[in-house]
């Protein structure tokens, strides 16, 4: 019984980045691409592609320590009832909807 082996298609790559670099900066890049035995299209894709991907996972993760994890999860389990001008936010907002 033979195996059907898969191929896993990449998409195509369709959009195009350009970088003016230094000769060092090339020659280091180049030197990595080899190391890891891939081109160096594909060695900055990966690279540029894992540094946007923390690069956005830094951003949108909360980090608190202490005493700001503290008054942070405080807050979320007794949170404080609305203030007079929520209140009165309220009380118009349902008036002009007529509830």
């Amino acid at each position: 019984m033979a195996q059907v082996s898969k191929v896993q298609r990449q998409p195509r790559r369709q959009e195009r980045l350009e970088a003016r670099v230094t000769r060092e900066q090339k020659r280091i890049i180049q030197r990595a691409a080899q190391i890891r035995g891939t081109s160096v299209t594909d060695f900055l894709l990966a690279s540029a592609q894992q540094a946007a991907a923390e690069t956005i996972k830094d951003f949108e993760m909360l980090s608190l320590r202490d005493e700001a994890r503290e008054v942070f999860v405080n807050a979320l389990l007794n949170p404080a009832g609305p203030n007079a001008a929520a209140q009165a936010g309220a009380r118009r907002y349902k008036k002009r909807m007529g509830l």
